[in-house]
């Protein structure tokens, strides 16, 4: 069997073929779908890697219909590229360490996310795009009204359009912001829309469903877990999905020192602040029966290290708890959550 590495690039790809014989063909394609058939149709079954990256999963299936073995491999993986020099670094060494780490069996399987959430990953990333642009337009407008010697009175987006036109704006500024404004109320439709979408995806889930019982976790949080994680049965326990979303903190020990440092900030991003978010609408708002036991553990933790800090151990948790849930297949309890206690083991 040949063993191929492909070094996937947006436009253009490096492509190294190792054959049984030993020969190492090399050759640069676009990489294009019809491109693909052309190289991979005619040749006989072969191991293909390539990269995680954003166009490894159709470039996977592409590969995989045209009957070869494809293997998306972790890029973090050091020993795969065992066979490159650190100092010189080119697509095409690249490729080659791929089909090397392909022959020798040194690469490290990435998860491919299945259909399914990779298009509700989609769905999220569509509406943080419009959410993003909404908050982008209403800060423009805020701070040219500011500008003026006026002040909008708090609320929520929503209710920007009514706010700003309880103002007695000069005719200038009307015309200004008026463009914006106008964009403004289509945008929030679409907003509407998607929320209730996801609603209507969160009502009918069976996995998404119990996780919104969560104190703080909404559609949108649970959505992206479920969309983020993927698998529950890929992980081991609940300490690992707090590593794969990046909320443990770095370390660097050797011998007796032991030194920890900041959160590593591995995997999603919004996924983490999304949790971040829901720890502090846990930590401000009113104490009620069912967040009594998170927030006397988050407080405990302030009380020593600061808010910010107990806010991001409070994310911590919840992933956790999420998780549970997830792989129980229960909803959330708030008398099985341990109080105080724990947070000496957390500090």
């Amino acid at each position: 069997m040949d063993h191929v590495g492909m070094d996937l690039g947006k436009r253009e790809s490096q492509i190294a073929i190792l054959t049984d014989d030993g020969e190492l063909i090399n050759m640069r394609i676009r990489t294009e779908r019809h491109r693909l058939v052309e190289v991979f149709g005619r040749r006989p079954k072969a191991k293909i890697i390539v990269e995680a990256s954003t166009e490894s999963e159709w470039v996977a299936r592409c590969l995989e219909d045209l009957g070869h073995e494809v293997i998306v491999a972790d890029p973090n993986y050091a020993p795969m590229y065992a066979q490159r020099t650190r100092r010189v670094k080119t697509d095409r060494r690249d490729a080659h360490a791929l089909a090397h780490a392909g022959k020798a069996g040194t690469y490290r399987p990435a998860h491919r996310t299945s259909t399914e959430r990779r298009d509700l990953r989609a769905r999220l990333a569509v509406r943080e795009a419009v959410v993003r642009t909404r908050a982008a337009w209403i800060t423009r407008i805020q701070s040219l009204v500011r500008r003026e010697g006026s002040r909008l009175r708090t609320g929520a987006p929503e209710t920007f359009l009514t706010r700003v036109k309880e103002l007695a704006l000069p005719p200038t500024l009307t015309t200004v912001i008026a463009p914006l404004l106008e964009l403004l109320g289509p945008l929030n439709k679409q907003i509407a829309a998607l929320d209730e979408e996801l609603e209507r995806i969160v009502a009918a889930d069976e996995v998404t469903r119990p996780l919104t019982t969560v104190p703080g976790v909404g559609p949108v949080t649970a959505t992206a877990f479920v969309a983020t994680v993927d698998d529950v049965t890929r992980f081991r326990d609940a300490h690992q999905v707090e590593a794969y979303l990046g909320l443990i903190p770095c370390e660097w020990s050797s011998s007796e020192a032991q030194r920890r440092g900041h959160i590593t900030k591995a995997g999603n991003g919004r996924m983490r602040w999304l949790l971040v978010q829901a720890a502090w609408c846990i930590l401000r708002r009113r104490k009620r029966p069912e967040t009594a036991a998170l927030r006397d553990w988050a407080d405990r933790i302030a009380g020593r290290r600061g808010r910010s800090i107990a806010a991001v151990a409070l994310a911590r948790r919840l992933a956790g708890i999420l998780f549970a849930i997830w792989r129980d297949g229960t909803v959330y309890d708030a008398t099985k959550v341990r109080g105080p206690m724990t947070a000496r083991r957390a500090a």
